[in-house]
């Protein structure tokens, strides 16, 4: 499967997540971003170290920053049960936007190709660190990381990183020379504007 891109579509899939009656519950990942801007980030495993001090708090201690740049949702998936990602969720308890939710079987991380081999350590089939900016369905920002490990280290998924992304995407775009050169000849060389 090719790894998803900046310019390509996110795939629908379904995602799920534990009510507070520890029932299971099913949402589609379209139904979550359609006309929306949204951050979707990917992590190995809850609880893991990495994952639990680093990576999570930086996007739920960036949320008002994400926010005002226009980010509608954060979601984080991480390949573990709804259980699991449920009480990860609790263990912080300053959060109030982050939205964890489980892809068990790898099945939507393996549709956008992010899938990470650590059958080797006892882990099995995990998803790749990523940061995605998407608006509308369509992938803006791709932060993804390379390398073979992404358990203990990473640079480009970051939450700063992500800001970063969605401030240059909210920054107005300068005009070039040829646009320039149109107005100058549109543009009556006095204009209302000017006198």
């Amino acid at each position: 499967m090719p790894r998803i891109a900046v310019g390509s579509k996110i795939p629908d899939g379904v995602l799920f997540y534990a009510d507070e009656e520890n029932e299971i519950q099913r949402v589609s990942v379209h139904s979550l971003a359609a006309g929306k801007k949204v951050v979707i980030f990917g992590v190995p495993g809850a609880f893991t170290p990495v994952c639990s001090r680093e990576h999570v708090p930086g996007f739920i201690e960036s949320t008002r920053a994400l926010k005002a740049k226009g980010v509608d949702d954060i979601i984080c998936i991480s390949v573990n049960d709804p259980f699991v990602m449920r009480e990860w969720a609790n263990t912080y308890p300053e959060n109030t936007h982050v939205k964890f939710l489980s892809d068990g079987s790898a099945n939507y991380t393996h549709s956008m190709g992010l899938e990470l081999d650590l059958r080797e350590e006892g882990l099995g089939f995990r998803s790749q660190r990523y940061a995605l900016i998407c608006d509308n369905l369509e992938v803006k920002i791709a932060n993804l990381e390379e390398g073979v490990h992404h358990m203990t280290t990473y640079k480009a998924s970051t939450a700063a990183k992500t800001l970063e992304a969605t401030s240059k995407l909210n920054a107005p775009k300068a005009f070039s020379r040829e646009r320039w050169m149109w107005i100058d000849r549109v543009l009556p060389k006095r204009c209302c504007m000017c006198t």
